[in-house]
């Protein structure tokens, strides 16, 4: 592995990016993009501890606001775009594409060997969002034995297919097979009433980068959901994380193609029953957090969620995150 020198990022001056170098794969050079809040004359410069966010599927890291949270409580903040999402795609990548999620570990890896070693921080929780929650939680359980993890937050996390128990059952079968031979058969595609209801070109009032974040979406490959139903399957068979884990999810779930106005206040893209029922899965000290009006990300939540999301991380974080 081998990075470039830090510089500043899209989101302007408080922000810096490097470049990890990942190994090739089969569409040629891959790598990650390391994000850094940069510390004010008297923020958070001499702190030891360190959060490292990772985002969701169709996602990247944009939410500037997460980052002031941290900041506000004596972290050091970084963000990865993994390979082949948000500022680590390519015109030669196929957006969002793994065929199986060790792929991450390489990343993840180095951004903790940054972090601890490079950047002299003793303690790091991990944050992950939907996706980005399945696969850091995953990671997070093999190297258990490594202390590389202290703390782990996951906002709405992919824990299951939001889908009936046919397609979740002979469906993941055919996808099983159809993604070992065929892999980039396009599967499904997401619908575009959740990115509707965030960008504010079609009404929201986020603002970021539609090429990274598409409104449509990318397509939703067999290759790529092979890979996330066998990390299902590892998360159903329990993991053993040794760390504290805070788990937050919205109280309810809803289609919006039936119901568009539930994009405001519900989850459209997950089924939050099975965040809750599967989190048990994850080790012995789990907290679950259901907010009362919360979306997907819950850190874009309309207020009061947000501010509910937010006000419950802060009273877990100051319980059982190591000081």
């Amino acid at each position: 592995m081998s990075t470039t020198d830090p510089d500043h990022d899209v989101l302007g001056p408080d922000y810096t990016t490097r470049t990890i170098e990942l190994a090739p794969d089969a569409e040629g050079e891959v790598h990650a993009t390391l994000v850094k809040r940069v510390a004010g004359p008297d923020g958070e410069a001499a702190s030891t501890r360190a959060v490292l966010y990772v985002h969701g599927f169709i996602d990247y890291f944009f939410q500037t606001h997460l980052a002031e949270f941290w900041a506000d409580a004596g972290y050091t903040f970084y963000a990865l775009d993994l390979r082949k999402y948000g500022r680590s795609l390519r015109t030669h990548h196929t957006p969002n594409y793994v065929t199986s999620l060790h792929e991450y570990d390489e990343e993840l890896d180095a951004a903790v060997r940054i972090i601890r070693e490079e950047d002299g921080h003793t303690s790091l929780t991990v944050m992950g969002h939907s996706t980005g929650g399945l696969i850091v939680s995953l990671w997070a359980h093999r190297r258990r034995h490594d202390g590389v993890v202290d703390a782990l937050v996951l906002n709405s996390p992919w824990f299951d297919l939001n889908a009936n128990l046919l397609l979740r059952t002979v469906g993941t079968a055919v996808i099983h097979q159809v993604g070992s031979f065929r892999p980039h058969t396009e599967v499904s595609k997401l619908g575009q009433e959740y990115g509707r209801a965030l960008h504010v070109s079609t009404g929201g009032p986020w603002e970021y980068n539609l090429e990274w974040k598409p409104i449509e979406g990318f397509p939703v490959l067999a290759g790529w959901l092979r890979a996330i139903r066998q990390g299902h399957a590892e998360l159903g068979r329990g993991l053993e994380l040794p760390s504290p884990v805070f788990v937050a999810c919205s109280t309810r779930s809803a289609d919006a193609a039936k119901h568009p106005e539930a994009v405001a206040d519900a989850d459209v893209v997950l089924d939050v029953e099975h965040i809750a029922r599967r989190s048990v899965k994850l080790g012995r000290c789990v907290t679950l957090v259901r907010i009362t009006g919360g979306i997907h990300d819950l850190a874009l939540s309309a207020e009061p969620a947000r501010a509910e999301f937010f006000a419950e991380l802060s009273r877990w974080e100051r319980t059982y995150v190591p000081r």
